[in-house]
């Protein structure tokens, strides 16, 4: 298995990343509305969070950073590089699905742009400055510069979103929305001239997910959940293992970062449009196998769905810090029941930074206001 441990994957391996939907605002099913709750008949009815996609994001969130903890674990453990396969195979494209579907009804109206600056923009310029910062310092490399420009580590999936979303509208008007998004991603995948500057190469490469997510509707959603495709998750999801098991020794693992095109992965630019075809279709089949087990009702877990952007950004820090100071060691932690440990402390960690007292704390961050730099709406 190739090891992938250049800074340039530090930067680009976010899974990533990650990670969540930000910037998506409440989280609720377009159109889905409900009363007040004060039966009173009188003031305008408010939206109601869907359940479904809250636990959606935060098992997604949980795996990402699961994934990430596996990192320094898979030179110890095939198993454990077969299952950081399966999981990088459909958790981000969950993510980018979601995060389409909450995008249908973006049109470029000012409160939706301000929403995009504030919730996303703001973020990527805050986390990307601290990321650097942070870097600066753990690697003792004051001269190490900041620029925007290059996304260091999990903020690449801020500038994809933001891209994306602003695009929104044009996937609405063409006939062949979808085709038209693989025949892009493929042709990125050839492309190595694109280069690093805003991670285009991810941004391209993903863009199919966002653009399906723009097309489903609530009756797809309930499709996926229905018992027949939760049986047949079963053992897909075993087959996916397998599968991994088998090529984690035969195949460079660079393929499911979507970060270089295939030229820089040393293959024909051929074989990067039968393996960008070929990781589609077995992200979108995971994906489906992994909503397929997602609980529609409320559980404990479901407000922490409102906090996975603050969780995505925040566990990078705690992922990049065990990295740094090599926290795993050369002890029983990279036994099977060190990884198991691993695994339930990287998940516990991100669910505290989904929770509200953390998203309280760094809201100036990550939900501003900035009332002050907008002008206010005509009429």
């Amino acid at each position: 298995m190739t090891q992938i441990t250049d800074q340039r994957t530090v930067r680009a391996e976010a899974g990533t990343g990650t990670g969540t939907e930000p910037g998506t605002g409440t989280g609720t099913e377009p159109g889905t509305r409900s009363g007040s709750g004060t039966g009173t008949g009188t003031g305008a009815p408010a939206r109601t969070r869907d359940a479904f996609f809250d636990n959606a994001k935060y098992l997604a969130i949980v795996l990402v950073a699961v994934g990430h903890s596996w990192e320094p674990l898979r030179d110890d453990s095939r198993a454990v590089s077969a299952l950081y396969i399966v999981v990088y195979s459909f958790h981000m494209p969950a993510f980018i699905v979601i995060s389409g579907y909450f995008s249908r009804s973006f049109d470029l109206r000012p409160g939706q742009v301000r929403r995009l600056i504030t919730g996303i923009a703001v973020p990527y310029v805050v986390f990307e400055i601290a990321y650097s910062l942070f870097h600066r310092w753990t690697d003792d490399d004051p001269d190490m510069e900041i620029t925007l420009l290059d996304p260091w580590y999990l903020t690449w999936f801020l500038v994809a979103l933001f891209i994306w979303r602003l695009t929104a509208p044009i996937w609405r008007l063409v006939r062949w929305p979808f085709p038209l998004a693989v025949a892009i991603a493929v042709l990125a995948v050839v492309s190595p001239d694109i280069g690093d500057d805003l991670d285009l190469q991810r941004v391209l490469q993903f863009l199919p997910f966002f653009v399906l997510g723009l097309l489903l509707r609530p009756e797809h959603f309930r499709l996926v959940r229905r018992r027949e495709v939760r049986l047949a998750a079963v053992p897909v999801l075993a087959a996916a293992v397998v599968f991994a098991y088998w090529a984690v020794t035969r195949m460079n693992m660079a393929w499911f970062f979507h970060r270089d095109s295939a030229q820089e992965l040393g293959a024909p630019w051929w074989a990067g449009v039968l393996m960008t075809l070929a990781l589609l279709c077995c992200s979108l089949v995971l994906t489906v196998c992994f909503l397929a087990w997602v609980p529609g009702r409320r559980t404990w877990f479901t407000p922490l769905g409102a906090g996975t952007l603050c969780g995505y950004l925040l566990h990078g820090f705690l992922a990049q810090s065990a990295s740094t100071w090599d926290w795993y060691g050369a002890g029983p932690v990279r036994e099977p029941a060190g990884a198991v440990l691993v695994s339930v402390l990287a998940a516990a960690a991100v669910t505290l930074l989904c929770t509200p007292p953390v998203r309280r704390v760094f809201r100036f961050a990550l939900e501003p206001e900035m009332a002050w730099a907008f002008r206010k709406d005509r009429g």
